[in-house]
């Protein structure tokens, strides 16, 4: 048994969907990740992650029988083609400031083997950013968060708080007012640094470990 990705294009209509996962459900396999959307034709795209597969090809086989599937593509996984992720939020300047520290390390270890991607949401508020941090633990293959503002509390902190609760996601904070550096990981004044440790927190190709720093350090 193993776990396989599958892109199924079919058409869009009514119970579709629940044909394919009865399928699946029949051949014992466990859907792990799923993204649904329909193109501009009127076809939809369903994207399976699919863990304890027993036969794939008997379940491929079993698939295109259904008469709405137009075709069925089995590829790698969303980690194993992208790898992790990096999310960078805050003011403009500050993130576009850890973005190039964190691109440039990336870059480094991504030639050697490495696959780490850098997403980056400038943004300004309490409540969005609260709502955005809450989100970001819904998304796939997102190993660090790095918190690139000036000033964060109140309703960002509890965010904080929620996301490590939930995840083991790594939060780095640059060193800025506010309580929500009393939970981050590693609290890091320039944000071209910031950026550079946050791929090596995450990089098997780094030697570099956070837990081994302790909690709240500062530099």
């Amino acid at each position: 048994m193993s776990d396989y990705t599958l892109t199924i294009k079919t058409d869009e209509k009514k119970g579709v969907l629940d044909d394919i996962t009865y399928i699946i459900t029949n051949h014992e396999a466990n859907i792990s990740y799923t993204h649904l959307f329909i193109e501009k034709n009127g076809v939809g795209s369903i994207n399976l992650e699919l863990e304890h597969v027993k036969d794939i090809d008997a379940l491929i086989r079993d698939l295109k029988n259904i008469s709405e599937i137009k075709s069925v593509e089995l590829h790698g996984s969303q980690f194993d083609i992208y790898g992790k992720r990096i999310i960078i939020v805050g003011g403009g300047a500050q993130v576009s400031q850890v973005a190039m520290g964190a691109i440039t390390e990336a870059d480094r270890h991504n030639i050697r083997g490495e696959r780490i991607s850098i997403d980056t949401i400038p943004l300004v508020g309490e409540n969005d950013l609260a709502e955005a941090i809450e989100a970001i633990s819904l998304l796939p293959r997102v190993h660090a968060l790095v918190l690139a503002g000036s000033l964060m509390g109140g309703e960002i902190t509890k965010s904080v708080k929620k996301v490590k609760q939930e995840s083991n996601l790594i939060v780095i904070s640059l060193n800025m007012p506010g309580s929500v550096t009393e939970y981050a990981d590693l609290i890091i004044t320039d944000p071209i640094q910031a950026g550079v440790l946050a791929v090596m927190s995450i990089a098997d190709t780094a030697v570099f470990d956070i837990n081994r720093l302790g909690e709240n350090i500062k530099y």
